[in-house]
């Protein structure tokens, strides 16, 4: 039988393999990766692993090596709630810049995988607030963490407004809109990822740079995420799966505008309160 690979190997050779297929260009976003323990907040194996074309399979034993590969693990396999893929994040994290003492609210903390990446990143002058809307997860998360000092999850809805101003808020769950006191916690500098889904959770996601009392706007790339509690509706949902029809003016997106204006051949997605402009910032 094979030896599994030592674990601290394994990490190493994640993060590494991480490097090239998310095309990570930050160092320090290589060894976050390999400095937080997966299997801490996976629960005890084996585990259920998400494959696109299978479905969930199980891993042959309880070793900890089968985690360090870029694979959706099972948190909740009924809800098809998952630690979701570490290529995905990687990728995003490298772009969205999370630097030494940032302010970063997370959307959707999970067990808290993600947090504890996140608190590297930050580093021990930063702030990682998690918010978790399911109770057993939040309290699985706080234990989780406790040795990222620097992460604190309190269970909550993200729809429901809390005070503070963050430099970076990341959106683990999709939404079918913006909610305003997202954009309104968004300090200048600041950026915001939100995944924009519509019913079947396909969408995009869309980052968010604030300048001032403006937001640039710009799709990311595809997504399909968990739907995200209090952010969609059914006309949000609607409008949302008709702009994605329009992949072009996806594509064009540069601004969120949130003035009163009239639906014009800017707007690629004219919502409540604010629209997905193609405009550029003035």
């Amino acid at each position: 039988m094979q030896r599994a690979p030592s674990l601290d190997a394994a990490r190493r050779h994640f993060a590494e393999e991480l490097r090239v297929v998310s095309h990570i260009g930050c160092e320090r976003v290589v060894k976050a990766f390999a400095a937080v323990p997966r299997e801490r907040f996976a629960g005890p194996g084996p585990w259920r692993l998400l494959h696109d074309g299978d479905g969930y399979w199980s891993t042959p034993d309880a070793h900890p090596h089968w985690l360090y590969h870029n694979v959706l693990v099972a948190l909740d396999e009924k809800r098809r709630l998952n630690i979701g893929g570490p290529s995905l994040w990687a990728f995003h994290f490298d772009r969205i810049g999370v630097r030494q003492g940032d302010r970063v609210l997370q959307l959707g903390a999970g067990s808290g995988y993600y947090t504890a990446i996140l608190a590297e990143l930050a580093g021990p002058r930063g702030r990682v607030d998690a918010l978790e809307i399911d109770q057993g997860l939040a309290e699985l998360a706080r234990r989780n963490l406790e040795a990222w000092r620097t992460a604190r999850v309190r269970c909550a809805d993200a729809s429901i407004l809390i005070e503070g101003q963050w430099d970076v808020i990341l959106a683990f769950a999709g939404a079918a809109t913006p909610l305003a006191w997202w954009l309104d916690a968004l300090a200048d500098g600041g950026r915001l990822l939100l995944p924009l889904t519509a019913e079947q959770r396909g969408g995009f996601m869309l980052r968010l740079d604030r300048h001032g009392a403006q937001l640039a706007a710009r799709s990311t790339g595809w997504a399909g995420f968990y739907p995200c509690a209090g952010a969609r509706s059914k006309e949000d949902e609607a409008a949302l799966a008709q702009a994605l029809n329009d992949g072009a003016g996806q594509q064009a997106v540069r601004s969120l505008r949130r003035d009163p204006h009239d639906q014009d051949e800017t707007c690629w997605l004219h919502g409540n309160g604010w629209c997905l402009s193609k405009r550029e910032l003035h």
